[in-house]
């Protein structure tokens, strides 16, 4: 009789451990440790890899023309595997609950079932009814989609082994279940060995595998960490619900680049490709507005002309608020302290909101010029020309660096009518026709370029109630008085103390 015993183990790393604790001693995660039931079983053979018993042999006779990637009849999803699925390989597809990832991948059988490629549909938590209904919608009836609606692992791996199919999908790998294993599914121990024994067969029979994954509140995917070590294309499905823009990305892919983009529009129809996301994205801009700029992205090879916003206004709380919507709001943190030390505008002590417009997550520092140029647009109330773009990572000494991919940048942005593109002084000479370039070395001298050094006015107040608190705000800022928040804000500096303002301003012209 094989011997069971109880132990915790972390959901975030699968480390096991004899007794319950409030952090996990291998990974450092809190309150990450579940109670699982294991079975003392026999060593599996090898997880995957090919035959044990075979020999030894020169890597250049290895041959691989069987491992090319196939299409996969959408376009967005072969730019960002690097041209389609390869048989034989396993895919991790991770995305917050209804954002659109079952729709994608039934989109993507029915493109290849219609196509004449055999593909199979393994449904944990729809019934084949739901399936067909959604399948009608989306015109992704064949008669080479095949589904079972299972969630044992042996009855799945016997319905890949009748039907042999070239691609198969797992929706999803949580909620697989091995009977060998009396832990429930969803579980370390569950999700392990499930994507293991799918790996194997995929390597063996040489069928694409899709995995579906859930994420957990932080967005991350859930399960142990090892699930995203044994497969070998991990992909998120990122995207605001309330948005119809959704975007894919390959977080890892051992057959080709991870830098991709891929993008959809969420329709009636289903994901529909995105082939101008620029102009999508700039549709409903307004002009003449202070906080709004735009920046030129790279996302892999392709060009993204995205619109920053920035507001500044007078909270009501003694400790400011930062709200930031699509970028890092530590980055945000910084910029604002940049702003408030090498400009000489605080703005530190006042609410600071920002917005990237479309549901656009910007993880690269070329956007950090951008974004404070937006604040203080928003600060100074003085909007910026429609037609201008920034590009330039922002140091912590005030000053703007380079990034890569100045000409492609710079080419989407003339593509869409722009006129004058700030970059810093050290970037690469780079000329596109009806482009004026502005190359500043410093967030300061770019603030000064625009005009961005003095205020027309100050953030609104919220409308307290509080008479004391609104006549202290009316007073101004800067005006050298304590302020009614727990921390008393210092007398702002004249511009003309400071290096970069002109040696005839007056004393009296203090900003605020």
């Amino acid at each position: 009789m094989a011997k069971v015993r109880t132990v915790h183990r972390c959901s975030d790393c699968g480390a096991s451990f004899p007794k319950w604790a409030g952090q996990c001693g291998s990974c450092g995660a809190w309150n990450t440790l579940a109670e699982e039931r294991e079975i003392a079983t026999p060593a599996r053979s090898v997880p995957f890899g090919g035959t044990s018993g075979e020999a030894a042999r020169p890597l250049s006779m290895v041959d691989s023309t069987d491992w090319l990637a196939q299409s996969t009849g959408l376009p967005e999803v072969d730019r960002v595997l690097g041209g389609g699925l390869v048989p034989g390989s396993v895919t991790l597809l991770g995305g917050e609950p209804g954002i659109g990832k079952s729709t994608l991948l039934l989109q993507l059988l029915g493109r290849l079932a219609a196509g004449g490629r055999r593909a199979l549909l393994i449904s944990g938590e729809e019934s084949p009814q739901q399936v067909r209904l959604r399948a009608e919608r989306l015109g992704a009836l064949s008669a080479e989609l095949w589904i079972a609606a299972e969630t044992s692992l042996p009855l799945v791996l016997a319905h890949i082994q009748q039907v042999k199919p070239e691609v198969c999908v797992i929706d999803s790998i949580q909620t697989m279940c091995d009977p060998q294993l009396e832990s429930a599914p969803g579980t370390v121990t569950q999700v392990r060995d499930c994507s293991v024994a799918l790996t194997k067969m995929a390597k063996e029979m040489g069928i694409a595998v899709v995995l579906v994954g859930h994420v957990t509140k932080e967005g991350n995917l859930a399960g142990p960490r090892v699930l995203e070590h044994i497969v070998d294309t991990v992909l998120t499905f990122e995207g605001d619900r309330h948005h119809h823009l959704r975007l894919l990305r390959a977080v890892k892919h051992r057959f080709g680049a991870t830098g991709e983009l891929g993008l959809f529009e969420m329709v009636g129809e289903g994901l529909k490709a995105v082939a101008d996301p620029s102009s999508m994205l700039l549709g409903d801009r307004q002009s003449g507005v202070p906080g709004s700029l735009l920046v030129p992205l790279v996302e892999g090879h392709r060009p993204l002309l995205v619109e920053v916003q920035g507001l500044v206004a007078a909270g009501a709380l003694a400790i400011p608020r930062r709200v930031s919507q699509g970028f890092d709001i530590n980055r945000l943190a910084v910029l604002i302290a940049v702003i408030d030390r090498r400009v000489g505008i605080p703005v530190g002590a006042y609410d600071v909101f920002m917005s990237v417009v479309g549901g656009i997550r910007i993880v690269e520092p070329a956007a950090d010029l951008a974004v404070a140029l937006a604040i203080l647009s928003s600060v100074t109330d003085e909007a910026l020309p429609e037609d201008l773009v920034a590009i330039g990572e922002v140091g912590l000494a005030g000053e703007v660096r380079q990034v890569s991919h100045y000409p492609k940048r710079l080419a989407e942005a003339a593509r869409l009518g722009i006129r004058t593109a700030i970059v810093p002084a050290s970037a690469p000479d780079v000329s596109v026709p009806g482009l004026k370039i502005l190359k500043m070395a410093s967030l300061a001298a770019a603030a000064t370029e625009l005009g961005l050094t003095r205020a027309k006015g100050r953030p609104a107040n919220k409308g307290s109630s509080d008479s004391g608190r609104q006549s202290s705000r009316e007073s101004g800022w800067g005006s050298g008085r304590n302020s009614d928040r727990s921390t008393n804000l210092k007398p702002i500096r004249t511009f003309g103390t400071r290096a970069n303002s002109s040696p005839n301003d007056d004393a009296d012209d203090s900003w605020g």
